[in-house]
């Protein structure tokens, strides 16, 4: 393999070279809404996958059990190994013991626990609609969106006793330590909490989800860092399509539309000067694609290497994010 690349003299074949053993640790492959078509099926992701070379495949599925779906296509798809976890969305019940009980003990058990994503309570109450060339949040502009969909979101203490809920759930994921908590999309300031329970129940690996992250300053990044957490970052930050389209919510009225107006969004480079400050070898990278408008998991991880090698990642350092960072956090020696 190319071991080196300068910028007058960068390598066609690198990118390809770099996608073998590597790991997509995000991967959305459904099933999905029907309003929300996917790009690829979850065994189409793994033969993909499988014929770049890349190691693995983690499996997100917001509305379902992805474990289960990874033991159906680790069963049919020979070379590659699939993953999955389990998102505490309200469509579970949010803050559910039973279901989290259920997801780590479903076929070959899942290998990560989230806090949920679009509807945890912070990114609820700030997704929006338009109302006259404004945004308005659903909370906002649909009463009954605080009452069928707000009052059941997750939502963190940022301080103070926690439900006996949220302890069993941290119980759970302590007890078996193959599993990493994912923090899911909520608030800075729930995330630094999040951190500390985990070192409080002992939680052995902790991934900050990308979402999450972007609402850290970079010296709370380097103290999670420092304290043994991981950090996530995604193509999605800063290469998507902004279109309208339904994430989590069967209505058509709860579509986020704040992607359809212009607004201020950190470039590639300050994504790759973010990484650089806090270190690569704290950064599990995915490309939490799967959705219709973007490109397959696998082109999108291409997408990525190319792109760290145009800002002049090693491929040590490419290597470690793309690769053995993912395979610690799922339980895999490193290559």
């Amino acid at each position: 393999m190319t071991t080196t690349e300068t910028f007058y003299n960068r390598s066609m074949e690198l990118p390809s070279e770099l996608l073998v053993g590597a790991i997509d640790s995000h991967v959305h492959a459904g099933p999905v809404l029907r309003s929300n078509p996917g790009h690829q099926d979850p065994f189409e992701v793994a033969i993909e996958a499988r014929e770049a070379g890349m190691r693995a495949i983690v499996y997100y599925d917001v509305f379902g059990w992805a474990s289960g779906t990874a033991w159906m296509v680790n069963r049919h798809v020979p070379g590659i190994k699939t993953f999955g976890g389990y998102l505490m969305n309200s469509a579970h019940g949010g803050l559910n013991p039973r279901s989290v009980r259920t997801a780590l003990y479903m076929e070959e058990g899942c290998r990560f626990i989230s806090f949920g994503s679009h509807c945890t309570y912070f990114s609820a109450s700030r997704e929006s609609t338009i109302i006259d060339g404004e945004l308005v949040p659903f909370k906002d502009a649909y009463p009954e969106f605080v009452k069928e969909e707000l009052s059941r979101a997750i939502r963190i203490p940022e301080e103070g006793p926690i439900s006996d809920d949220l302890a069993e759930i941290l119980q759970m994921v302590a007890d078996h330590p193959d599993v990493y908590l994912n923090t899911g999309h909520v608030s800075g300031p729930e995330v630094m909490r999040i951190l500390d329970l985990a070192e409080e129940f002992k939680i052995g690996k902790v991934l900050i989800a990308h979402p999450a992250r972007q609402q850290l300053s970079i010296e709370q990044q380097k103290d999670a860092a420092r304290r043994g957490f991981f950090l996530e970052g995604c193509l999605v930050d800063w290469l998507y399509p902004h279109a309208p389209r339904t994430h989590y919510y069967v209505e058509k009225k709860y579509m986020d539309r704040s992607g359809d107006l212009p607004r201020m969004r950190k470039s590639a480079t300050q994504w790759m000067a973010d990484i650089r400050e806090v270190g690569p070898e704290y950064f599990v990278l995915g490309t939490d694609y799967g959705i219709r408008a973007a490109s397959t998991a696998v082109q999108g991880m291409r997408t990525m290497i190319t792109t760290l090698l145009d800002y002049e990642f090693t491929p040590d350092e490419i290597r470690a994010m793309t690769a053995n960072n993912p395979a610690r956090l799922i339980g895999l020696d490193p290559l």
